[in-house]
């Protein structure tokens, strides 16, 4: 349930984007037709336009998403007074990580839709960096009083190192050179347990935590300060981990479980810029996916090089 709200977390901002998209080109047509610049007065109108857009859409994600999930799963389910567990150990922590890898990209949404709403630069990097975490807590506060769960304090930190990795780059550089990015694959192991893995393709990108794999990547150019003109600014170089064999959160007995780590290398979506703003904004938004490349594999098992791996 949890991935399945930070999915739709994704897709509000998404939505957010698609929003800031439609305004910027009442601006453009303006400028078009009238061949002038847009008077301070109506720069303005435009700029509060962006903020109510912005924040409305915020609020009523925030409001409603906490109203529909209290009402529609936790009330299905006895509550209890707020409560604490640990579920550090479950899934080979890739749970956490997925945590992270949501607040994250939730956090650089957050920033460059603040910023494209007119806050300053300190105040939209930690407004929005914090907007991941801040959505992520209606989960765990709704946890927190139900018996079948409990509020994780695992989450939480794994909610917060994920914005401060945002808000961190965007104080420091200005941009993102290290991102937390995620890939899929289907496996074989979700219908063993379709129920907590998954019944259907979609499900399963959420789930079935066998399948996914997160990524940390690095802009080589950015990171590395390569002054070669011809170097590509696109390049990026990924470090992934998943696991293989979870069928339940606990069975570490079974020797069908182990860790795996891989090396990849990966485009970085947000450096390739074209003519068209549209096109951009697309990039962007499909910037947090890992795109299949030949990776090698590191595990307990075995070294394994795949030709094209997602």
């Amino acid at each position: 349930m949890k991935l399945i709200f930070q999915f739709f977390l994704i897709c509000v901002c998404i939505q957010i984007n698609a929003q800031n998209l439609r305004i910027d080109t009442v601006i453009n047509l303006k400028d078009q037709v009238f061949d002038t610049e847009l008077s301070l007065d109506e720069r303005f109108i435009f700029r509060n336009n962006r903020k109510s857009v912005l924040l409305i859409s915020l609020a009523s994600f925030y409001t409603a998403t906490l109203v529909s999930l209290d009402k529609a799963w936790y009330d299905d389910y006895p509550r209890s007074r707020f409560h604490l567990i640990n579920d550090n150990s479950e899934w080979l922590q890739m749970d956490k990580i997925g945590h992270m890898a949501s607040s994250y990209n939730i956090g650089v949404f957050g920033i460059n839709s603040f910023k494209w709403a007119g806050f300053n630069t300190n105040n939209a990097i930690w407004y929005g960096g914090m907007t991941g975490s801040f959505f992520l807590t209606i989960i765990e506060i709704l946890d927190g009083t139900s018996k079948q769960w409990g509020a994780s304090p695992g989450d939480l930190i794994a909610n917060t190192a994920g914005s401060f990795l945002a808000i961190g780059q965007a104080l420091k550089w200005g941009e993102q050179k290290v991102q937390l990015k995620y890939s899929y694959h289907h496996t074989k192991w979700a219908n063993i347990n379709p129920e907590q893995l998954g019944n259907n393709s979609i499900e399963r990108m959420l789930k079935d935590y066998n399948g996914q794999t997160y990524w940390l990547t690095f802009n080589i150019k950015s990171i590395s300060n390569i002054n070669i003109d011809n170097f590509p600014t696109w390049l990026s170089l990924g470090f992934g981990y998943s696991g293989e064999g979870m069928i339940k959160p606990y069975n570490y007995n079974s020797n069908d479980i182990y860790r795996q780590y891989f090396l990849s290398l990966d485009i970085d979506l947000n450096k390739i810029k074209t003519k068209n703003k549209t096109l951009n904004s697309i990039l962007n938004l499909f910037g947090q996916l890992k795109i299949p490349a030949p990776t090698l594999e590191f595990s307990s098992r075995n070294i394994i090089f795949h030709p094209i791996y997602y």
